[in-house]
């Protein structure tokens, strides 16, 4: 492809143009739509102890793992909280860090980091993943990604990128880069084409998710969060074929355990080898099961706890309280008024009892606009993602 630059000549040295004179190679992606993916046995295998692991524990959770409002199919707490810490660990993947109180404060709507309301979008954009898994387009993929920027970035939020994009190299041109994705005007008949592919169901589960993922990559049709909302695909994916119909399983957790070994996966299937994408994937979710599994553990210990500490009536509304703190562990007044039904001037009535027991504490230290926040749900939740923490980068 012919490369014009965009920085006038004045503005970069000799060198750096003298290096990007002429033109560049960028990507020709194959079409997928109706490929039979050549997997070796072992990496099928892997695929399909893990789907088994993942059906298993979705069905775990079927019955209230966290609190009582489990039961309604996937809006309870450890639902939720799994869809957050797979959000914060997706961020994570792209170098986006925060913690469990700076998310739950930034969900409050006041005094969050950017990197907090960064992993909000990651949140929004899993949950469009979610809610469109039944019928995924083109136009659901979009909404993905509007969802994930349309508060940071909301210029390219929602649309096909215009230009070319690349990986690695330097930001004058794409000469020497890692990777040069395929051209922009070849974007949108290979996202139908993925699209196709996404709609098949004669390919065994989670070679599915992890070959859809990596042609998403692949072909980076965003000029930006395409990392982010190819990892929600693989949950509309799970979700639409069944594996996962009740919990976000945190897979890119698990992925954070080998972020390069992730990469170089990506990097291998643009050369044709499709079985580390499969056995990386395959990875990260046995290890999402299990530190999944901690996670609700650790929150059924300190929900029990506090049914032995917390002295009030059983039809008082400081238990509704605890059930919503498994949730949302920051809590202000408006929160406990909008959640239990209840005028803000009575927040406090339900509050005192979590107070007297150490279950909740107050952390501003000021008569207005204070927040409580439970110690142990917090404690769970970064513990989950020091268990997810990586073991190597790139």
């Amino acid at each position: 492809m012919p490369w014009t630059p965009t920085l006038p000549p004045d503005l970069v040295p000799r060198s750096v143009r003298e290096r990007h004179r002429g033109p560049y190679r960028a990507a020709v992606v194959p079409l997928i739509a109706q490929a039979s993916p050549q997997v070796s046995a072992a990496a099928s295998a892997l695929a399909e102890e893990a789907a088994a692991e993942v059906a298993r524990f979705d069905a775990e959770q079927a019955g209230g793992a966290a609190g009582p409002d489990d039961d309604d199919g996937g809006s309870g707490p450890l639902p939720f909280l799994l869809l957050r810490s797979e959000s914060a660990s997706s961020s994570q993947i792209e170098g986006l860090t925060s913690g469990a109180r700076a998310i739950a404060v930034a969900e409050l709507g006041g005094g969050a980091t950017r990197n907090a309301e960064l992993v909000l979008g990651n949140v929004r954009s899993m949950q469009a993943a979610l809610a469109l898994a039944d019928d995924l387009t083109p136009d659901a993929l979009l909404a993905m990604q509007r969802a994930l920027l349309e508060a940071s970035a909301p210029s390219i939020a929602g649309r096909w990128r215009t230009e070319q994009v690349w990986i690695g190299g330097d930001t004058y041109g794409p000469h020497g880069a890692e990777f040069v994705p395929p051209h922009h005007e070849d974007v949108p008949g290979l996202i139908d084409d993925l699209v196709a592919f996404s709609a098949r169901g004669d390919v065994q589960v989670l070679v599915h998710a992890a070959l859809a993922h990596a042609q998403f990559e692949t072909v980076h049709p965003f000029a930006d969060g395409n990392g982010r909302t190819g990892r929600a695909l693989v949950h509309a994916l799970l979700r639409r074929r069944g594996l996962a119909r009740r919990v976000t399983v945190p897979v890119s957790a698990g992925l954070l355990t080998d972020v390069g070994g992730y990469f170089d996966a990506l990097t291998a299937y643009r050369g044709g080898d499709v079985d580390p994408i499969v056995e990386v994937l395959a990875r990260g979710a046995l290890a999402a099961v299990v530190n999944g599994r901690q996670l609700a553990a650790e929150l059924r210990a300190a929900r029990a706890r506090w049914d032995d500490v917390v002295v009030a009536r059983r039809d008082s509304a400081a238990w509704r309280l605890a059930d919503l703190l498994l949730r949302q562990p920051v809590v202000d007044s408006a929160t406990i008024a909008r959640e239990l039904g209840i005028s803000p001037a009575n927040a406090a009535r339900p509050l005192a009892p979590l107070v007297e027991a150490g279950v909740v504490r107050e952390t501003t230290g000021r008569d207005r606009g204070r927040l409580w926040q439970a110690d142990e749900v917090l404690a769970a939740l970064d513990a989950f993602a020091a268990r997810a923490g990586r073991r190597s980068s790139r």
